[in-house]
């Protein structure tokens, strides 16, 4: 038996502040999304996509590179982001775990293709 009261019991447990990180990190991201979207959008309006060379040769340039290799990290901190909240919010029992690490390292997975090819790209021109 306690003699401490149930609010005094409660504290210092749950989530200790992670959610608001996670929100927060959510956010921005789609913020950040937005932006490199319509960056990317606009950019693509203004290449003949049809001349492989002309896409290699905007995908080479350096600001474009990194644009392009900040899209993609971006783009899977938040899928990563957004799948980890439904897995957590309606995945019960056993396969929780197993299914967070396996999304987790899906999504950095997919980021690195993505980054080794536009670098290839970028670097090799190929």
């Amino acid at each position: 038996m306690s003699l401490r009261t149930p609010l005094g019991r409660a504290l210092g447990l749950g989530a200790a502040g992670k959610g608001t990180q996670h929100w927060w990190q959510q956010r921005v991201t789609a913020v950040a999304l937005a932006l490199l979207g319509a960056w990317f959008a606009i950019c693509l309006l203004g290449l003949e996509l049809a001349d492989r060379s002309a896409v290699i040769a905007w995908v080479a340039q350096p600001l474009n590179a990194a644009l392009l290799a900040l899209l993609v990290l971006t783009a899977a901190w938040h899928s990563q982001l957004g799948t980890r909240v439904i897995v957590e919010d309606y995945v019960k029992g056993a396969l929780k775990v197993p299914l967070l690490v396996t999304l987790q390292f899906l999504h950095a997975a997919a980021a690195m293709v993505g980054i080794v090819a536009i670098l290839q790209i970028a670097i090799g021109g190929r």
